[in-house]
């Protein structure tokens, strides 16, 4: 029986960190020997705000290595380089043209980063909804791992998909492109703010304290949970509404130690912020030592993660072409000989 095919990635701009593990790549990690996996660096949705061309290079390689270093097999998922793969930017360019131009501008994601770029805000911003959607739908993905802030995305692609391509261009009920369905992600989905328990950790926070990247030292991960945002009551609890930083630590702290919630929620419930801030901060340490010490190998040998993002872009290429045919063909382009 053939394996119901994933597809996610991340883009490569800022260091990748705990949210983006324990939310996303540990999920991957644990889909690659049920499911088959694709994962790319999302390179070209890294372009749609001001960046460095040449930190944009090395990020692209240390963001593939993390997906290796944080566990993801080769052996068993496909990782590549979205900008290797052609058919992203000209099947961004066939949507386009039949997605409707009210459906990107109700975006709730574009709202919020315009407001905050100004006079700056490039066509890219409004417009990569649809590249992801092509993103998804070249893949002729089952499912798509998505957390809440991402559903609106998702929804944009299947809509595109059923409406825009399958209705208007398909015949004798035979789809063109494959509808995906979402796969919510589990416990550890949303890894909140270091400065703020009520916002979720980004990468593009200004404050680098409100995050812990998978690459910090040990000495700067220290630093960062002793300054963290906590409340001034005595005891750790889960669920209390009035106190969105303690959840946040103490979760954190279920996870990364391997312990899970009801066992910490009983060993801290009397417990003071002084005698569990060096408790999370030793487990954060053991749980990305092997992290680091693989990433560094990677970058020590760059050969291996060549051979890796080849072998990644080859598979994707022979997948996404055919899709890309289909759509092209049914729109009514020559077929490509």
């Amino acid at each position: 029986m053939q394996r119901p095919r994933v597809l996610s990635g991340v883009q490569p701009t800022g260091a990748l960190h705990l949210g983006n593990w324990l939310g996303a790549i540990r999920n991957w990690v644990d889909l690659q020997s049920s499911h088959d996996t694709f994962v790319c660096v999302v390179d070209l949705h890294a372009i749609t705000v001001p960046h460095d061309p040449t930190r944009l290079v090395d990020d692209t390689r240390t963001t593939a290595a993390l997906y290796l270093a944080c566990g993801m097999d080769p052996a068993q998922c496909s990782v590549f380089v979205q900008s290797d793969i052609a058919a992203h930017s000209e099947l961004c360019w066939l949507l386009n043209c039949i997605t409707p131009l009210n459906w990107l501008e109700r975006m709730i994601q574009f709202k919020e980063k315009a407001t905050k770029q100004g006079d700056n805000v490039s066509v890219g911003l409004l417009d990569y909804p649809v590249l992801m959607a092509a993103d998804i739908l070249l893949y002729d993905a089952d499912l798509v791992p998505v957390g809440e802030d991402q559903k609106q995305h998702l929804e944009l692609a299947r809509d595109i998909a059923q409406q825009r391509i399958n209705a208007r261009f398909g015949h004798d009920n035979k789809p063109i492109l494959k509808v995906p369905e979402p796969m919510i992600l589990k416990e550890g989905a949303r890894v909140m703010s270091l400065t703020d328990g009520r916002s979720k950790m980004s990468k593009s926070d200004p404050n680098e304290a409100s995050r812990i990247t998978l690459l910090d030292p040990p000495e700067l991960i220290t630093k960062k949970i002793k300054r963290a945002k906590t409340d001034p009551e005595r005891g750790l609890e889960f669920n209390n509404p009035d106190r969105p930083e303690t959840d946040n630590l103490l979760g954190l702290y279920a996870i990364l130690s391997g312990r899970g919630r009801d066992a910490v929620a009983k060993e801290c419930a009397e417990m003071g912020w002084g005698q569990f801030k060096p408790l999370l901060t030793e487990a954060t340490v053991e749980a990305l030592k092997p992290i680091q010490a693989r990433h560094q190998e990677l970058m020590a040998d760059p050969s291996e993660l060549d051979q890796v993002l080849a072998a990644g872009r080859d598979r994707a290429q022979t997948v996404a072409s055919a899709t890309l045919e289909r759509v092209r063909t049914a729109m009514g382009f020559s077929a490509r000989t």
